[in-house]
This record gives C-alpha cells, structure tokens and sequence, in this order.
C-alpha cells in the first residue's frame, strides 16, 4: 500500500484507502458505536423525564466551542462538518448538535487511533489547498455554494470520499451520543429522531474509555457471544427427528 504521506492532495493517484478506514469498519467503529449504544441505553423509556446538563457544564463546553472554531484545524473543520449537516428546517445542523465538539473529543480525549487522526488533519490542508487552487481562498471564507461544489468535487476522489464519509460518520456520532461526550446538548438529537435514551446517562469519569479495564473486557466479551449466538441459531438447521416405528404393508 501506497504511504499517505507522499500524497499532496485529494486527487494524488498515489492515494490509497488508508488501513484504519478498512479495520475500522470491521472492528474500532462497531465497538464505538456499541458502547456509545450501551452508554446511551438506547431503549424507550418514555416515562422519563428529558435529558439535560447543568448550566456549569454547558457554560464549559460553549466556551470550549468558541475557541476551537478560531483557529485551525479546527476552524476548517467547523466549516466542513455545517456544510455537510447545514442549518434547516427539517433538523438540527451540525453545529446545534455540536459536531465539532465531539469531533475534539474524538481527536483529543477519547482512545482514537493516530493514523485516523493524521488523516482528518491531513484532509482539512488538502482542502483548503484545493480551495485556493480553484477559488483563490481558503475553504471557510467561500460562499455556501463555493463550498458545497468543492465538497462534491473531492467526493468524486477516493481520498476525498474517504474524508468525507469520516466526517460524517462523526457527525452521527455525535448526534446520538450522550452529551458526556461532547455533543448532543440537552439530547437534541434524540428530541429530532423522537428517542428516549436510557438512564443513568454517563457523566465524564463514566465514559466507555473510562471504564475499568476489567468491565470493559467482560463488555467486549458480552458482545462477542451473543453474536455468537446470533450467527449459530441462525445458520442451524432445524432439527428433525427421525421416523420410529414400523409401517404397516
């Protein structure tokens, strides 16, 4: 396979899909996405009350936010993920559900592989060197429209589609995920997808990455058998019994 770092752009036929993209879809992202699922209790319970934060923590996290999306990475990034998720009437946009948030907490907190991280930073120079290559100016200070025909540009790339598909990826993450983990403020996107997360919800020290490692593994274990469950009754044939007796002439 061809080193990501000898590739310059979105477009360099050099590019390969990146290992991590292909592990990930087998094993990193399927754990996540259970334990943000277990983390979340993703059942109805509807007779609950809804789900909110202390004023103290949303103080904290609107703060963080501000100063993210001044600088870079991170202002880039902010400007990607609105533009894939943008402002509507039919649902919160990627910066009500805070995204970005999430996406730091992804990049900074939580247990993410290094070759993942170095590809989202990477993208985010390929893009605003594609950006200035076609528009003279870098991706943030573009038009909305400007923005979008980029973005449909390196989707028809392979490194392109790849960076994209990541984002988005985080994007539902952060949607679905209690707000311990940066995004979802006062579970926004459960009240547009009309779900009733579970309780107790998991505050920081309480997240999946800060479970003790022996809960984690009897976790892990958990999950791994009752696939396995699930993939035996389902290819076992049925049993039938065998014909007693004798038949008449």
């Amino acid at each position: 396979m061809i080193n990501e770092d000898k590739c310059s752009s979105f477009f360099d036929e050099n590019y390969q899909t990146p290992e991590f993209i292909q592990s990930q879809k087998r094993q990193a992202q399927q754990n996540r996405r259970h334990f943000l699922k277990s983390a979340a209790g993703m059942g109805a319970l509807g007779s609950l009350p809804p789900f909110s934060v202390s004023a103290k923590t949303q103080t904290s996290q609107n703060e963080l936010l501000k100063k993210l999306v001044k600088t870079e990475p991170w202002l880039t990034l902010n400007a990607t993920l609105n533009q894939l998720l943008p402002s509507s009437a039919t649902g919160p946009s990627a910066s009500e559900i805070r995204a970005t948030a999430y996406l730091y907490q992804v990049m900074n907190v939580q247990p993410t592989e290094q070759n993942e991280k170095d590809f989202i930073l990477k993208g985010v120079g390929w893009l605003n060197g594609y950006a200035n290559s076609e528009k003279s100016a870098d991706f943030v200070q573009l038009s909305f429209a400007d923005k979008e025909q980029l973005l449909r540009g390196i989707s028809q790339s392979t490194a392109g589609q790849n960076w994209l598909n990541t984002l988005l990826g985080y994007i539902f993450q952060a949607m679905l995920s209690p707000a311990s983990y940066g995004g979802n403020p006062d579970g926004i996107g459960w009240q547009w997808l009309e779900h009733q997360a579970g309780f107790p919800l998991p505050e920081k020290g309480q997240r999946y990455f800060e479970l003790p490692t022996r809960a984690r593994i009897d976790l892990i274990s958990r999950v791994a058998y009752d696939k396995r469950r699930v993939t035996t009754n389902t290819i076992k044939a049925p049993h039938k019994k065998s014909p007693q007796g004798t038949r008449k002439a």
